[in-house]
């Protein structure tokens, strides 16, 4: 029974409801990936075990649950690959590989985060406008990576922007045909191509 001070069986309630969170978007990540499922609301909340009470606690609705899904996924993926790239230290090549293979790496290790972000987000109207201001990010985000690393010509922002949005369109475009295994490649080959084109598209 829960109390005044909202703690209950020692667990507060902002603890409860964020692990109800937690639950629901693990849940909507495991559904939307599944190509033999149908993504709705009550499919995420039987895998996730909540009635559709708490699916409203954490969600106004299914777009919004699918939307936080796709924005954490994004933010793994910057946060990883930025890391992989400050320890790879200050060498254009070694930086560029470390980050394009702690990518390659985290769809590797699973796969469903790809298929959501790129692939499945596509097929969703209400989250074609996200996934392109994502997409968008990322290329604003490999140009302003290709001006901090040393040892690559300087160009103007324009054309900076221009080079980043060509290459994460490859790579959502390569990825796609990695994982619907249109492209027989292994992870290090998809690395060593990715590599080339950035430091092509900016050398």
């Amino acid at each position: 029974m829960a109390v005044q001070s909202g703690v209950y069986r020692g667990v507060p309630a902002e603890e409860r409801v964020a692990e109800r969170r937690a639950r629901l978007m693990e849940a909507t990540l495991a559904v939307w990936a599944d190509p033999e499922r149908r993504t709705t609301m009550t499919a995420i909340c039987a895998e996730a075990g909540l009635t559709e009470r708490y699916f409203y606690e954490s969600f106004g609705g299914l777009d919004e649950a699918l939307t936080a899904v796709m924005d954490a996924i994004a933010s793994e993926i910057e946060s990883t690959t930025l890391e992989a790239a400050e320890e790879a230290g200050d060498d254009p090549t070694a930086r560029t590989r470390a980050s394009l293979d702690a990518f390659i790496a985290l769809l590797r290790d699973d796969p469903r985060k790809g298929r959501v972000a790129i692939v499945e987000a596509a097929g969703v109207p209400e989250l074609r406008q996200r996934r392109t201001e994502l997409l968008r990010h990322f290329a604003h985000r490999s140009a302003e990576e290709a001006r901090t690393m040393t040892g690559l010509p300087r160009r103007s922002p324009a054309e900076d922007e221009i080079a980043g949005l060509l290459f994460i369109g490859g790579m959502a475009e390569l990825v796609t045909a990695w994982l619907d295994g249109a492209v027989d490649a292994t992870p290090d080959d998809i690395v060593d191509a990715a590599t080339r084109g950035f430091l092509g598209l900016y050398g």
